[in-house]
């Protein structure tokens, strides 16, 4: 279920089949341009729309203030043959909060990342926060799901990339670290990041060194981080110049 007018257009943009949008009758006003746009593209675009009683979003949707128009529409596959054979992949390991999921993914995809992968215990890539928090980007950049980080590793590797792991300390700098081209680099929980066991899967260790008193970072804002060396490593280096898929 996609919830307001930004992610229902996002999905449209992506060609993402859709079962039906439903709004409220105000959605098609000008008190909400968002709203009626986006009903204006679905329907163009041969989209059922359905009309529902003021109030009835407000009891389905997840949001505290739902906007005026929901859609319902198929995921998008997650396979890990989904994951490119090239470029720079965001591994995301037992990610709790859908908000850091989100957001990490947004991150990946406004870094020109090829693809992020989500494993272990992390939230589902389809919760409504989640989907919320990546602002439409889950549309955009390729998400696989698998059941553990091995499997992920495995197959990433199968593809010729190096999977690293973030570390709070003991690793590698993240800044001198290569990142471009075929990289993997995995974030853990927030709580706990990367156990041992899967530690012990990982080709090397890599740290975002602070210099004030905090003791760790956000993940979202760790996972940012992480992407946006990879672009810039790759700009430095003149190396995949297409804006739209560069890491």
């Amino acid at each position: 279920m996609l919830e307001g007018p930004d992610l229902v257009t996002a999905a449209l943009d992506a060609g993402v089949e859709f079962e039906a949008v439903y709004f409220e009758a105000v959605a098609s006003t000008a008190r909400h341009p968002a709203c009626a746009e986006a009903l204006s593209r679905a329907g163009a675009l041969g989209v059922e729309l359905v009309e529902l009683a003021d109030g009835v979003i407000e009891r389905v949707a997840d949001a505290r203030t739902p906007q005026r128009v929901l859609g319902v529409a198929a995921m998008p596959a997650t396979g890990l043959a989904t994951v490119p054979a090239l470029g720079f992949v965001l591994v995301l390991s037992d990610v709790n909060d859908p908000g850091n999921l989100g957001t990490a993914i947004r991150s990946a995809d406004a870094a020109g990342a090829a693809a992020v992968a989500v494993c272990g215990e992390s939230v589902d890539v389809f919760n409504p926060k989640t989907l919320r928090a990546t602002a439409g980007s889950i549309f955009q950049v390729p998400v696989a799901v698998a059941a553990t980080l091995a499997e992920v590793a495995a197959a990433l590797r199968a593809s010729g990339r190096v999977v690293l792991g973030a570390v709070v300390d003991g690793g590698e700098p993240l800044w001198t670290t290569p990142l471009e081209g075929d990289v993997a680099v995995v974030i853990g929980a927030e709580a706990t990041g990367i156990d041992d066991h899967d530690r012990s899967l990982l080709d090397g260790l890599v740290t975002i060194e602070m210099v004030g008193s905090a003791q760790s970072l956000n993940l979202g804002v760790a996972a940012a981080l992480v992407c946006f060396e990879s672009l810039r490593q790759c700009r430095a280096n003149g190396a995949h110049d297409d804006p739209a898929r560069t890491i």
